[in-house]
């Protein structure tokens, strides 16, 4: 049965009449993502739930009662999944005496989805319908109390009722806690033997709050899973907002920066209505204008549903876009979520690769094979991934470049769910047209997990080789999920696998610090980025958790660099513990005030499964920073892959801090823009950047807090003038500061 819901309708009406500077390219991939979404089989495609329950309510209803009794669970569960929470309730309650007569195995059981239905009750009912700031942030404290509390009411003696059966429950114990949490009962009125201590998720340093400011900026879209982009489209020096989510007739949507303190929606003036969809996204100068253009990526998880096209949108420099996926010869059906710009043979052009999903067990007629697309130039591109040993099939979550050996090109890392992951390193050219990529992952000591997700190089040691950070991801498909988180913050034994940090040795090799560094935990990473968020000179990062089970309501997690030793769980102290599902993730300095701000997507993959997005303002921490603007010539225009040094001068000594133009992690994407903290430097000694094309060039008498163009052809710094502003609302108004 195929999707025809009515938002197509009225979607393709507008196509056909919008006033909006559209080409040729946008308006024909618009109608190709319509076509695809009509034709979507709901009876295969699990994600499409309000369709679903459409599906379920058309069919008739088996005779024999117990069939009758697996259809009526399965289609509580749709009405669940699809948001309609209150007839799922009704459902499940009429379901479980006869679940119980007929003693109907299910994992989850009925007992378990009727607690969870309860406890999403109150979620919707408080953190959606009557949203704030402090909606739903772990632990639910203050503000974030719910004023409805009928839902975490019927939770509470409903997993209570599940402990008794199953003392050892780790999940119905977690969300006792939370139920109790929503009511402002926590922890005293938590049974003991049911008590999940406080300190349990104390923070292991004060990194100040980071307040949401997302709802006073209209810029709290509720959507589901998807992307978010930090950029200045318009080069007018001041950071925009580019959002995407993954549901068939989610409208990609532009914010732009009005530069005094408020942003406009312009998705329709730009072009871009009817492009739909997109679970990740990131940004690359790929034609060598001086614009960022954009890469939505689509299809992933959905199988042999998602043959859907990615969109390359090509920035006109006039806030306007065009779909040019199709002229560029990037036009292709394969399932992804995942790709990466760089310039892997240092031509001056960015190539691409894009990491396919092809689902385990897979017949051959079902591989999706890795792309690689080489930049041709004029705007075009030629996949050549066999050709360069590059089209590898399995189900890949991350990719990344990165010059991990310090040899002057770009090397490759894939991130497998189900396998080994890859490591190939940058030959060079065979001399007969054909690059060389060799497989060294398990010389290099990086194949592992097995079951891993999201991925980054960046140098967390500021020691100038490329470090590695591999998420990892569940075990056991659909169940053991907070099972595992819970048990992981007990201190009990689990066999998810944990995170992995591979510090590079400087010989090709890398030695597994997990464990010193104090990152080797449970989180089941969906998005993720990093950035410097107190401008002491050193990377952390910010993990964005999920899973499309409604169970798996566990905090996002913020980890603090710790000077390139360790990494300090910041999640509670900074507020930023969001149990909602966490997608694309962004850090990029909004306000021009110095230091970084995150924009993060919330939302899961069900239909139902909405949540507000948010933006945690840097309340700034007193340290000195730079901002670089780098314009490459004989390199990629956008300088992606070069290298920053910047030595500074400290009371204690000189230190150099380091930095790789990109987007950052696989699953997000910061500004192009380098934003570095220089910590409590007294002066900057000198600024190095090491560009793709080899030249090098080295910069003094730079001052701190300030913007600076570098352009590769000139051995000078051009400061640049950019008004600071308050991105804080105070009774409706924002005040521009100059």
């Amino acid at each position: 049965m195929a999707m025809k819901p009515w938002c197509w309708t009225v979607l393709l009406s507008l196509l056909a009449c919008s006033t909006s500077p559209q080409g040729e390219g946008t308006r024909r991939m618009a109608a190709r993502l319509a076509q695809i979404a009509r034709e979507q089989d709901v009876a295969v495609n699990y994600f499409l739930n309000g369709a679903r329950v459409e599906y379920y309510r058309n069919q008739k209803p088996p005779a024999d009662p117990l069939k009758r009794l697996e259809f009526d669970a399965n289609l509580a569960k749709e009405l669940l999944y699809a948001g309609q929470t209150e007839e799922a309730i009704a459902l499940f309650r009429k379901v479980q005496p006869q679940a119980e007569r007929y003693r109907l195995k299910s994992k989850p059981s009925i007992e378990e989805m009727l607690a969870l239905s309860y406890l999403r009750l109150g979620g919707q009912d408080n953190c959606m319908l009557q949203h704030n700031p402090h909606s739903c942030v772990f632990p639910i404290a203050g503000e974030g109390i719910y004023k409805n509390q009928r839902g975490p009411r019927q939770a509470i003696p409903a997993y209570t009722a599940l402990l008794e059966k199953d003392p050892a429950d780790l999940a119905s114990r977690w969300l006792l806690n939370i139920a109790y949490m929503s009511v402002g009962e926590y922890p005293q009125g938590v049974p003991p033997q049911w008590l999940i201590p406080p300190q349990t998720f104390a923070s292991d340093y004060d990194i100040k709050y980071f307040p949401d400011i997302a709802p006073s900026l209209g810029l709290d879209l509720l959507s589901l899973a998807g992307a978010a982009m930090l950029e200045d489209f318009d080069g007018d020096g001041f950071l925009d907002l580019m959002v995407s989510a993954w549901g068939f007739n989610d409208q990609l949507r532009y914010f732009h920066n009005q530069g005094d303190g408020t942003f406009a929606e312009r998705t329709e003036e730009a072009g871009l209505t009817g492009i739909v969809g997109g679970l990740n996204m990131n940004q690359a100068d790929y034609d060598n204008d001086g614009d960022p253009d954009v890469l939505v990526l689509r299809g992933a998880w959905f199988g042999e549903q998602g043959r859907i096209p990615n969109s390359l949108l090509r920035n006109n420099g006039d806030n306007t876009f065009e779909d040019v996926t199709e002229a560029a010869g990037l036009l292709s059906f394969h399932p992804t979520q995942t790709a990466a710009w760089g310039d892997y043979d240092n031509d001056g052009r960015l190539d691409l690769f894009i990491g396919n999903e092809t689902m385990p067990n897979s017949p051959r007629e079902r591989f999706h094979p890795c792309e690689l697309y080489h930049n041709e130039g004029q705007g075009r591109f030629r996949e050549v991934a066999r050709e360069n040993g590059l089209a590898v099939v399995g189900f890949v979550k991350g990719v990344a470049w990165a010059d991990y050996d310090n040899d002057g090109d770009q090397d490759l890392y894939l991130s497998r769910f189900t396998e080994p992951n890859l490591l190939f390193r940058n030959e060079g050219s065979d001399g007969q047209g054909r690059w060389r990529f060799a497989e060294v992952s398990r010389q290099a000591g990086v194949s592992l997990p097995l079951r891993s997700f999201p991925t980054w190089f960046f140098d967390y040691d500021n020691d100038g080789w490329e470090d590695l950070f591999v998420a990892g991801y569940e075990t056991i498909v659909g169940w053991a999920i907070v099972q595992d988180v819970v048990a992981d913050y007990l201190g009990l034994p689990t066999e998810a696998e944990p995170c992995k940090l591979y510090h590079n040795r400087g010989d090709g090799t890398f030695v597994d610090l997990s464990q010193q560094a104090q990152v080797s935990k449970v989180i089941y990473t969906m998005g993720c980025n990093f950035g410097d968020l107190d401008n002491d000179g050193w990377l952390d990062f910010y993990l964005s958790t999920g899973n499309p089970d409604f169970r798996s309501m566990m905090p996002n997690r913020m980890f603090r660099n710790a000077g390139g030793q360790f990494f300090q769980d910041v999640t509670t102290a900074g507020g930023f513990g969001h149990l909602q599902k966490g997608h694309g993730v962004s850090f990029g300095d909004l306000d021009n005030d110095g230091d970084q701000d995150l924009y993060a997507v919330l939302g899961g993959a069900y239909t139902g499964d909405l949540f507000q997005n948010v933006l945690f303002e840097n309340p700034g921490h007193g340290n000195h920073w730079i901002t670089l603007k780098l314009e490459g010539v004989q390199s990629n225009r956008a300088g992606i892959g070069a290298r920053i040094r910047v030595r500074v001068a400290e009371p204690q000594g000189m230190r150099d801090i380091r930095l790789t133009v990109g987007t950052g992690a696989s699953f997000g994407a910061n500004s192009l823009q380098q934003e570095i903290g220089l910590g409590q430097a007294t002066a900057i000694e000198e600024i190095e950047v090491r560009w793709p094309s080899g030249e090098v060039q080295h910069f003094s008498e730079v001052e701190m807090d300030h913007f600076y163009q570098i352009r590769e052809d000139r051995d000078e710094r051009v400061p640049l003038q950019r008004r600071q502003f308050s991105l804080t609302a105070s009774g409706g108004d924002m005040h521009a500061q100059h």
